[in-house]
């Protein structure tokens, strides 16, 4: 299989045919991200569109910085025009406007859930919520920087994150009782 600089070189050398082949090589998992994001399919293929024709077109400006740096910077270009999907289409919701949940120190067992149904649960979580838990879990990127990209308050993002996390908490509890009953 051809790597990252391998690829990187043949679309610096001009080659249309490196660009059809990062294209091939990355839509899948750019379609996954802008799923997470995005669970309805015709949005995540509008930010797919969207991401492939930023990708393509500065793609000579990208820095290698090893393999995986290609696909991760794909990831990230995706993940922006997301957020940036759902800022231009949704209005997310301030804190107060969903009610507490009880608390529950007890964490589910998630190692029980299939991981199509933990994306799914994720999917149903209100749109700030889903966008926090995907940059802080999956993207790795620090409230700091989630705050930022969202136009709020560091403390903000915390506090998204700690509610989304309840809510998919009780989520998981529900579906793990009834595959228990």
């Amino acid at each position: 299989m051809e790597t990252e600089h391998q690829l990187l070189e043949a679309i610096a050398a001009g080659e249309r045919a490196a660009l059809r082949r990062l294209y091939d090589r990355y839509a899948g998992y750019a379609m996954a991200v802008a799923l997470r994001y995005l669970p309805q399919s015709d949005e995540a293929r509008d930010v797919l569109q969207d991401s492939f024709v930023r990708i393509l077109t500065t793609v000579g400006q990208f820095s290698y910085r090893g393999e995986g740096s290609l696909k991760s910077w794909v990831g990230r270009i995706v993940s922006n025009r997301a957020v940036d999907y759902l800022r231009e289409h949704q209005r997310f919701r301030t804190v107060s406007d969903v009610p507490d949940e009880p608390d529950d120190t007890e964490e589910p067992d998630i190692g029980r859930l299939p991981p199509d149904v933990l994306m799914a649960m994720i999917g149903r979580l209100p749109a700030n919520y889903r966008t926090v838990i995907n940059l802080y879990v999956f993207e790795q990127w620090p409230h700091r920087e989630i705050a930022r990209l969202l136009g709020v308050k560091e403390s903000t993002s915390s506090s998204l994150f700690f509610r989304a996390k309840k809510m998919l908490a009780k989520q998981i509890k529900e579906y793990l009782n009834s595959q228990d009953a």
